[in-house]
């Protein structure tokens, strides 16, 4: 298959039976890689007993892969843009199955970090790109569905990760929660070749913007990550990567395709969704840090009761995407991520401020009100962000969709990381909580902006 497609691909999709096996790969790369996220954080109490390493050091087993995935995704998109989204694609797959052996094989923490990094560097490749190739995989008048689709895929795939993560251990030693990615990715290799052919514009990546981009990111991932425990460190990492920012975009401001979307950013509907993203990620990543300390500590339930009750949340989420992404074909996107960013407000609100000490089974209705809203708010606002930019922009929308999302629950993870530090541990959870609550709000103001538009 080539790497071209007819003008009328955009619209149209591809015929039934060829679409089926390319929404096989996508749906699966996503599994790959949704999965291996939760299920690595699962693996730090085992992997740092058995490399003899802290825990604290282990957390680089984290850290690294998510560094690497920030700094890669806008660059991948871009390159995906230049020499196709499949070629792209299937190479991140490629790079994601190789560091998963590698990881593995390691015998030290500094040959597994490494590893990891690589699969970063992979993952940002098929993350940045699985929102173009859905939109020429799907006929326009299905998108909506199949990216809801997507976000059951992804609610499935981190609700059963640490459960999943917890059985391999059970029964096996840690390399093989890395070994397990191996033959699933050799399955989404063997599929790729059902992916849309896009052909790229063919223009090279500028070197200073990519490593501009990377003296943004990778400081503002390790400056986050340090800001509770060494703040004079994190605060020279983030102005570095505050002059990196103000560079990038003074060098990449008058380009026609900039690596930072400054072209999409500047239409008011891209940006609000943007926005709206950040805004909701941050709300959904406050209200999983918080709710377990709620429950254990505030609450005096054990870990498994924990779990349980975290539950009914990604639940919702799987249920409630593919019902708003067939909305979202039919109704304005911009009422449903409203009513999507309220239930969200609404679900936190309660958790925060209803007293559950004598019976927590409320709580179960607060969360699946919260996931209702999530899922509500992220299947239109990802339809809107990607259709809302021109189709030769397919692979920038994309890359900005996601890095939206890790922004969004960086921010998220740093509030609640402040609020521990600064109010005492038995009510941090539920101010955090609140803010969740505000911050989902924010995000269905921000999307009913886009009204009329």
């Amino acid at each position: 298959m080539s790497e071209a497609a007819p003008p009328a691909e955009a619209d149209d999709g591809l015929p039934t039976p060829r679409r089926t096996l390319a929404a096989a790969a996508i749906l699966a790369a996503i599994v790959l890689a949704v999965l291996d996220g939760a299920i690595a954080n699962v693996a730090l109490p085992s992997l740092s007993a058995a490399l003899a390493v802290s825990s604290s050091a282990s957390i680089w087993v984290v850290t690294g892969y998510q560094m690497a995935l920030v700094v890669a995704l806008l660059p991948c998109a871009a390159l995906g843009e230049s020499l196709g989204y499949r070629r792209v694609f299937t190479a991140g797959v490629m790079i994601f199955t190789a560091a998963s052996g590698l990881c593995a094989l390691a015998p030290t923490l500094p040959w597994l970090v490494l590893a990891r990094v690589l699969q970063g560097l992979g993952a940002a490749a098929v993350m940045s790109l699985l929102a173009a190739l859905l939109r020429f995989t799907y006929p326009r008048r299905l998108l909506g569905t199949a990216i809801g689709l997507n976000a059951t895929v992804v609610a499935l795939s981190a609700a059963t990760g640490p459960t999943l993560g917890a059985l391999i251990l059970s029964v096996a030693s840690w390399p093989w929660l890395f070994a397990v990615n191996v033959p699933i990715g050799l399955l989404v290799l063997a599929a790729s070749r059902a992916l849309p052919g896009v052909r790229g514009h063919g223009r090279p990546l500028d070197g200073m913007s990519v490593a501009l981009n990377a003296g943004f990111f990778a400081p503002l991932v390790v400056g986050v990550d340090l800001l509770t425990t060494h703040p004079g460190a994190a605060a020279a990492l983030l102005g570095l990567a505050a002059l990196s920012l103000f560079a990038l975009v003074r060098r990449e401001l008058p380009r026609p395709a900039p690596l930072i979307p400054l072209d999409l950013l500047r239409g008011g509907t891209f940006r609000y969704s943007v926005v709206a993203s950040v805004c909701c990620f941050a709300a959904q990543m406050v209200s999983y840090v918080a709710l377990p300390f709620y429950l254990q500590h505030g609450l005096g339930r054990d870990p498994l009761t924990t779990g349980l009750y975290m539950t009914p949340w990604p639940l919702t989420v799987a249920l409630a995407a593919p019902v708003s992404g067939r909305f979202a074909d039919r109704v304005p996107t911009a009422w449903l991520c409203a009513a999507g960013g309220l239930c969200l407000a609404c679900g936190l609100t309660l958790a925060a401020t209803w007293r559950l000490e004598g019976h927590i089974t409320p709580l179960i209705g607060f969360t699946m009100l919260a996931g209702l809203g999530f899922g509500f708010f992220q299947t239109p606002n990802n339809r809107n962000m990607l259709l809302s930019a021109p189709v030769a922009r397919s692979g920038a929308a994309g890359g900005m969709q996601a890095t939206a999302r890790q922004c969004g629950q960086a921010a998220g993870a740093v509030i609640m990381a402040l609020l521990f530090t600064v109010a005492p541990s038995g009510i941090a959870p539920r101010i955090g909580l609140g803010v969740g609550a505000a911050l989902a709000l924010a995000g269905g103001l921000v999307s009913l902006m886009r009204v009329g538009r």
